[in-house]
């Protein structure tokens, strides 16, 4: 369960509605289960191509909906938006799955945030709360990266966040609408996807240990990320939704550390108590060489803390694992390794 001390930015009582949109995926569905436990009624939309309905079981009920559709489907969200109070918009396709299908990647990250800020609009929503991605930066020309360092993405994944996110601020600034952007810099827990082109390093590198299979790095493991467990990227995001002084604001959402690839993999098999070996592979396409986030505005505005230690965060996804009922080489049935097959429409 996650941690849900009081925060002064917290209504004392559940708003008449929520919308989350991606609701049902990694860090959508962590968020719901906050929301959920802090008394919210939340209807949840998700195509469940990333999502999944076992990631809600536990909640679906009075208080959580979970309505399958497609959030290009301006139909099925308009008439889902009336009397909401606050939305989240987390739905969006992947890092590598822009690699393959930008097309596609453009018109859910990017051109459906534009559609789903004007349904909102339209519905009169309180505050829109846009969670974007670390990617929209690029690669650290200077660390730690603030929320005004050049925004540079290296991916079509990228630009359309970046592109997702000017609509939202264009709606602040035309229209007055209530929008929030957020930007969360690498996350990882319980639910995070192992599988297929959503697959990322944590949960690969955790199960292949596990099931004493080489880790794959990709490139020279001299790249950096900045990593937080999902529970406080999904509390940073839900403070977005309430804090009185963050309207119109960007915010980083991260640990403000940063460590190798090669030092994260060392990590792992430390955590699990084995060696492991390790197989370089040639870089993937489009990839970012360092991240190291400036969460200091968000500690500022929103009450935002990192606590978690990147081994603690480590040891609990292993028992989420262990706890499971599927062993490492069954998940790992539906790892794809190199994750970014050659375009479709490119």
């Amino acid at each position: 369960m996650a941690d849900l001390r009081p925060n002064p930015f917290i209504a004392a009582g559940p708003v008449k509605r929520i919308l989350v949109t991606g609701g049902a995926g990694f860090i959508g569905s962590e968020l719901t289960h906050q929301l959920a436990a802090a008394g919210h009624r939340v209807v949840v939309v998700d195509n469940l191509v990333n999502g999944k309905r076992e990631n809600l079981a536990a909640l679906l009920g009075d208080r959580v909906q979970l309505i399958v559709g497609d959030i290009r489907d301006e139909t099925t969200l308009g008439p889902l938006l009336q009397g909401v109070e606050v939305v989240y918009h987390l739905a969006c396709l992947g890092v590598r799955h822009s690699i393959h299908s930008p097309r596609e990647n453009h018109d859910v990250n990017a051109t459906a945030t534009l559609s789903l800020l004007k349904l909102a609009r339209q519905a009169g929503v309180g505050r829109f709360v846009h969670v974007s991605s670390s990617e929209v930066y690029g690669t650290a020309r200077q660390v730690p990266m603030t929320e005004e360092h050049p925004t540079l993405p290296m991916t079509v994944y990228g630009a359309a966040k970046l592109a997702g996110e000017c609509y939202a601020r264009a709606y602040q600034s035309t229209y007055g609408f209530p929008t929030v952007v957020v930007r969360p810099f690498n996350a990882f827990g319980p639910r995070s996807h192992h599988e297929g082109d959503s697959g990322e390093v944590i949960p690969k590198f955790l199960l292949r240990g596990l099931a004493g299979k080489p880790l794959v790095i990709f490139g020279d493991g001299t790249q950096t990320r900045d990593f937080s467990y999902v529970e406080e990227i999904a509390r940073g995001i839900l403070l977005a939704g309430f804090a009185p002084a963050v309207v119109g604001e960007t915010l980083n959402l991260g640990s403000g550390r940063e460590i190798r690839i090669n030092d994260l993999a060392a990590t792992v098999a430390r955590v699990i108590g084995r060696d492991c070996t390790i197989e370089h592979a040639p870089p993937r396409p489009g990839d970012v060489l360092r991240l190291f986030a400036d969460a200091g505005k968000s500690r500022r505005l929103l009450g935002f803390t990192h606590e978690i230690t990147l081994e603690e965060g480590l040891r609990r996804l292993k028992t989420w694992y262990d706890d499971l009922g599927q062993t490492p080489d069954e998940l790992l049935a539906t790892e794809v390794v190199h994750n970014w097959a050659p375009g479709r429409d490119p």
